[in-house]
Formats: structure tokens, sequence, C-alpha cells
């Protein structure tokens, strides 16, 4: 190696350019850190389900961990056929991965290269940026409409005859915000036929109407529905996502995913999270009753924010980073929101009442409520 070089001078540029994703901060950590216990830490950063999981998947999780020496069924069969009869869809158009993220990461390996571009809504999910520099692609972002949406028509305008994805996240991630049936079926009435439109739908059990994207499946349109098991399903820890998309996408993503990427302990708690809706319901039922007592009380205080299809409320405090630290000090972990160009604003999950009133009691000591 010539003398004033090292190993990064051979790397990808565009490998070293990258920003890594930021989780929100662990529970653990933070505990050190305040030196407290960590029954004592509210998290409200990450948007996971303060219920937890089902006891079915539990219960599935346990029962399949005895068996862990043995490789896992790499078509995730079970699975795969579950979500294809819930879907009405073939179980050749079904993938599974290690969460939704993987899903992201098989869209680019299938369809991103340098001269290739991603087109997505600001303020979206990092990781569609992450994932498109990642593979040397162009990320081209669409600025949102005055009430935070998605601007679909403006979309349209950003594809060229480079553009192979288009991300609508629905409801999107950090702002809540949703697209809806009227507005989406005009915009997929002229999307071209070298454009895949992925709609993320991670959030999506939480939201008061759901549109239907799958009817755009049977009309055998270029489109592809992510799911995750991380949210309503409370399964964040086991790392468990999947998709429905054409015949054809789901076989080159199914070529383009690692062997046995869902491992036998993700199989078995996704299918037995699948069969507990109830547990789903009650998941629902805490978001939406939680969502009102933060809306109630930002209301009081004259606080503003944005109305959310989600679990998370993204609130307007001023200094959203100052508000982060001075929460964290308190045990209260929340998300700030400098990564995604909105400084003034903190993410906060939505949790169980307790949770959320310990948020408030805090927040209103920071703001002076």
């Amino acid at each position: 190696m010539p003398r004033g070089m090292n190993i990064t001078s051979y790397a990808n540029q565009y490998v070293l350019d990258l920003v890594a994703y930021q989780p929100g901060k662990p529970i653990e950590e933070t505990a050190r850190e305040l030196g407290m216990a960590p029954e004592q830490i509210v998290k409200l950063a990450s948007n996971e389900n303060s219920l937890g999981p089902s006891p079915k998947a539990v219960q599935a999780m346990v029962k399949a961990a005895s068996h862990a020496h043995i490789y896992p069924d790499g078509a995730s069969f079970d699975l795969r056929s579950r979500i294809a009869k819930d879907f009405g869809v073939s179980f050749e158009q079904t993938v599974t991965g290690s969460g939704s993220s993987e899903i992201i990461e098989l869209l680019c390996h299938a369809f991103m290269h340098p001269g290739k571009e991603i087109i997505a809504a600001k303020h979206s999910f990092s990781m569609y940026p992450i994932m498109c520099k990642l593979f040397g692609a162009t990320y081209v972002e669409v600025e949102n409409k005055p009430d935070w949406s998605h601007d679909l028509m403006g979309m349209l305008k950003a594809i060229t005859p480079q553009t192979r994805l288009i991300f609508i996240t629905n409801p999107t991630n950090p702002v809540g915000t949703m697209v809806f049936q009227e507005e989406m079926d005009a915009f997929m009435a002229q999307v071209p036929e070298h454009v895949v439109v992925a709609f993320d739908e991670a959030y999506i059990d939480f939201a008061d109407v759901k549109p239907d994207t799958a009817k755009y499946l049977h009309q055998g349109k270029n489109v592809i529905i992510m799911r995750t098991f991380s949210k309503a399903y409370g399964l964040a820890g086991v790392r468990a996502g999947y998709a429905v998309s054409t015949p054809e996408i789901a076989d080159m993503l199914n070529k383009a995913r690692s062997p046995f990427n869902l491992n036998c302990i993700a199989q078995a708690a996704a299918l037995a999270a699948l069969d507990d809706r109830e547990h789903v319901e009650r998941s629902v039922e805490m978001v939406r009753a939680g969502r009102e007592q933060y809306y109630r009380t930002f209301d009081s205080w004259g606080i503003g924010y944005i109305r959310s299809q989600a679990n998370f409320i993204l609130a307007k405090v001023g200094k959203g980073r100052e508000v982060f630290d001075k929460a964290l000090a308190q045990g209260v972990i929340l998300r700030q929101m400098d990564g995604y160009g909105l400084p003034e604003y903190i993410r906060i999950t939505v949790g169980t009442e307790r949770e959320n009133a310990r948020c408030l009691e805090v927040l209103a000591g920071i703001l002076g409520k």
C-alpha cells in the first residue's frame, strides 16, 4: 500500500459518505448512565409496543427455541402461506425479511445501482436514503403538502427514465400523516411501467382508515406492500417483516435474500401473532387512547403537533435536542429529530397511560407548563 494511504482509500466513496442509522437510545444504557434501575426508564423513542408481544407469540417462541440447533425453514413456508391466504395472493407473491428494513434492502439489490433513482417524500423513513446511497443510486426528495402528507402529484412530476422505486410510507414516519384512497388511485393510474411503487405500511394497523393497496396487485400493477411485526404485534426484538408483490418482483427479492434470513423463533412468533387479533386490537386501542391523551394536554399547553395515524406523535417544542437531553436526564427517552431536518420537533411514541403521564409530567417541567 503506498505511503500515506489506508484501506478507506480503496473503498466505495458512497459507503464512506454514509451516516449510519441512529436507533433510539437503549433502556439499559440510559439506566447505567443515570444510575437508575431499568424499570425506572420510560422509553418512548422507537415506536415499540408497550404492551409487548402476544402471549401466544411468547409461547411459540419458547417452543421454537428447543429446536434452535436446526436450521430454520429457508422458505418460511407456514408463515408465507398464511400471509398469502390473508392477502388473497399466491405463495410465490410473498417475501419474508428480517424486519421490513430488509425488504427495502432487497428492493435496492433488485433495482438500484449508480444512475438509477429512488423517489420518496421529505421527512420519510431514514432507511430509504441510507439504502439508496449504499447502492450508489440517487435519492430524490419531494416536499410534503402543507398538511404534511405525501405530495403524490409532485412525485409523479419527479419521475424520470432512471426512476425505479417510489416509496409511499402510509402512515408516514416520522410525521404520522396518511394518503387516502382517492388520491392514491389517481396517482397509481399515472405511474409508468418502469417504476415500482413500494407501499411501506409498517404502521397501518393504527390508522383510522386503511386504503386498499392490495387491489393494485390484483390489477397487475408493479407494486410491493411491506408490513412488519415490530409495531402493532410487539415483536421488534425478533426482527420479522414481510411483503406481497407481483410474482416477478417477489421472485427477484427471494433470489436476493440471504439463506435462512428469518430465524425459527421469528417465524414461530410471527405466525402465532397473526392468530391473536385480540392482542393487536388492544394495542391499537391503547394507542388511540394515548394519542388523545397527548392531544388534550398539548392543546391546553398551546403546543403544536401533527395529528397522527400511527403510534407516535410529532410535537413542536422549540429546541428539540435540548428538550430531548433534559427529558433523558430524567429517565424519559424520546426521539430528537435533527437527523430528519426537524430540529424544532421531538417524536414521542404513544405508550401506556402511565408512560404517557410520566412523559407529560417531565415535558411540563421542561417547557414550564
